[in-house]
């Protein structure tokens, strides 16, 4: 039976997809696209093996599942498509609402943490369907991730602050930001271990094959959408697919910082498929 891999439908992971393509391996998975909320929905569920979730949900069902260890979708510093907008400066955001996305968990989170201790507002919180202009008519302040994020962050509104949060958590902590990993099925690991392997390689390989290649890739992702390629490449060249010793420090820094603030009942240890 072929591995169940989750992918991400959004454009942070356009080049992995083009590599995993230009490499054939979709030929040996069954790939399965959706958002990150709905991919930690399925592999809980026992419907897919591997694949990319919202690192909060990672550490709130760790028990259960374990890390591909060279992959996660992080940033240090700007991310571009990860962005707070607000019709007020982020310190005055104390008593006012915050509309947040719902197409994923850990950057409800991080805009929490950095609302609440990097720029100490106590305000309170919606989970809305990502639609800048709605959720602006019923709270002061939005987040935006993906694609909605990305067009926002490059058309820049002027009447509204503007906050990219990967930009935000490297220059309060010092640390990258993960924003989502590979999680495995625990059981499907034990039981499956060459398999995960195969995969693992996969992905490596295609995000070798990736980095080589970005120039093509920013031009087949504006084909799509009314922007440049250049815009494509800059945000491409942000994103970092990196899970080495500091990205590790940095997921570790922001869980404990998310159940400091009671987001996340406890911070558990990091288990890497393949390390001790």
């Amino acid at each position: 039976m072929r591995p169940r891999l989750g992918h991400i439908q959004f454009l942070n992971c356009l080049p992995l997809y083009y590599g995993l393509v230009k490499n054939d391996v979709l030929l040996d998975v069954d790939l399965v696209k959706a958002t990150p909320k709905s991919l930690a929905l399925q592999i809980m569920g026992g419907e897919l093996d591997i694949a990319p979730i919202p690192a909060i949900e990672y550490a709130r069902h760790a028990a259960d599942l374990v890390l591909l260890p060279d992959i996660a979708i992080s940033s240090d510093g700007e991310v571009q498509s990860i962005l707070l907008l607000s019709k007020v400066p982020a310190e005055e955001l104390g008593g006012k609402t915050v509309a947040l996305t719902d197409s994923s968990r850990t950057s409800q989170v991080l805009a929490r943490v950095l609302i609440e201790k990097r720029w100490g507002a106590d305000a309170s919180y919606v989970e809305m369907p990502p639609d800048l202009p709605a959720m602006l008519r019923d709270a002061d302040a939005a987040l935006l991730i993906g694609d909605e994020a990305l067009r926002a962050y490059w058309q820049k509104p002027d009447d509204l602050y503007a906050y990219d949060l990967g930009t935000e958590w490297t220059g309060w902590t010092g640390l990258p930001m993960v924003y989502a990993v590979w999680a495995v099925r625990r059981d499907y690991a034990r039981d499956n271990a060459e398999a995960v392997r195969t995969v693992a390689d996969a992905l490596d390989g295609s995000l070798t094959y990736c980095r080589a290649h970005l120039d093509d890739i920013s031009a087949y992702a504006a084909r799509w959408e009314a922007f440049p390629a250049a815009h494509f490449r800059s945000y491409f060249d942000a994103l970092q697919f990196r899970f080495g010793p500091r990205y590790r420090d940095g997921l570790r820094r922001y869980l404990t910082e998310a159940a400091d603030i009671g987001q996340l009942e406890r911070v558990p240890e990091l288990e890497i498929f393949g390390e001790a």
